[in-house]
């Protein structure tokens, strides 16, 4: 979209007379006070309505859309990048330091336009200030069988919170990006920018399929193998693997990524509520296993499945990261509220 497609009428005309003052050489009127506080507030606001109304999908319905437009003002992303100039946390505001113009991007927050710029050049820049950094969030998207398990299914749940902290990340004009492990491969997608790129990141989270295994620990290394440069890393998945995940992901936190865990369960996988005999399949590897579900079978899987998350919830706290558990009857609401808060559940 051009960025004149999104300017309104006044803001154009304002633009022009600018440009012919600049030509005749007749002083110029300050450009914040020509387009005025009233003008780019409804203009941001008008933004908001649009890409609320038009993106709204079974992922991401407008009541929840309003609700993230709150919380993505809290998200704060704390990647470590060493590079020189950059900080740790991303930081704006007023006392930032101006860096440099960059060209305008479809999906870039208007208010963060230099119309002054723009009304002497005619080309739309963007000021970017040297204490921000260009973030990216990197969702991993765990598709093994077991995410097929309850009701909804655990990958539901996965693919609406992916959604809303793509969003969150898009709406702040920064980048986000879906990877998709299956098996012991990746898929990567293009990341995108903006809120113009939303669309697409919800195209590819309704075309998720699961099955099979994932070694979730490969899938984690090799992030952080092809990955130059440190973001957010959300991994969404049960974290039912049997691989060394803990140790991928302390080296994903080494190598400076913000990690974020959200461990995505069914109620019964953390109460089941089974007796007598079963032959029990392993969704994933297709296993049999013959079993009496007696009061002490019961024990042994509550007391492991406890491990498991005892186990992730150290971790987060010994490295800084976020752990989430996520309900598939909770409300998404709350579990995304407690992911930006960076709880550790």
């Amino acid at each position: 979209m051009a960025l004149a497609a999104e300017l309104s009428p006044r803001d154009r005309s304002l633009s022009l007379k600018r440009r012919q003052a600049s030509a005749t050489g007749l002083p110029q009127e300050d450009s914040s006070a020509d387009l005025g506080l009233d003008t780019a507030s409804e203009v941001v606001q008008d933004w908001h309505s649009m890409s609320a109304e038009a993106l709204s999908t079974p992922l991401l319905d407008p009541d929840f859309v309003r609700e993230l437009e709150v919380l993505r003002r809290r998200m704060e992303v704390r990647a470590r990048s060493g590079l020189s100039g950059e900080h740790i946390a991303k930081r704006r505001g007023g006392s930032a330091e101006f860096h440099e113009h960059r060209p305008y991007a479809p999906g870039d927050d208007l208010r963060r336009i230099d119309w002054a710029a723009y009304a002497r050049s005619g080309e739309p820049v963007v000021k970017v200030y040297r204490s921000e950094e260009d973030v990216v969030a990197r969702l991993l998207c765990d598709t093994s069988a077991s995410l097929e398990f309850g009701d909804p299914p655990k990958i539901d749940v996965a693919r609406q919170l992916a959604a809303a902290i793509g969003y969150m990340t898009l709406a702040d004009s920064e980048r986000a990006q879906l990877l998709v492990t299956a098996g012991g491969a990746i898929q990567e997608h293009r990341p995108s920018r903006g809120r113009t790129g939303l669309p697409a990141l919800l195209r590819v989270l309704d075309t998720i399929k699961t099955g099979g295994f994932t070694d979730l620990s490969k899938a984690v290394d090799t992030v952080v193998r092809k990955c130059a440069r440190p973001g957010m890393l959300v991994v969404l998945s049960d974290f039912f693997d049997s691989g060394p995940v803990l140790s991928a992901l302390s080296r994903a936190a080494q190598a400076g990524h913000d990690v974020v865990l959200i461990q995505v369960l069914a109620p019964e996988d953390v109460d089941p509520d089974y007796e007598g005999d079963w032959t029990l399949e392993d969704a994933e590897t297709g296993a049999l296993v013959e079993l009496t579900m007696d009061a002490a079978a019961l024990e042994a899987y509550v007391l492991r499945f406890a491990g498991l998350c005892e186990e992730l919830r150290c971790w987060a706290r010994r490295h800084g990261a976020t752990y989430v558990r996520a309900l598939t009857s909770d409300g998404l609401e709350d579990t995304v509220r407690r992911i930006v808060s960076r709880a550790v559940d």
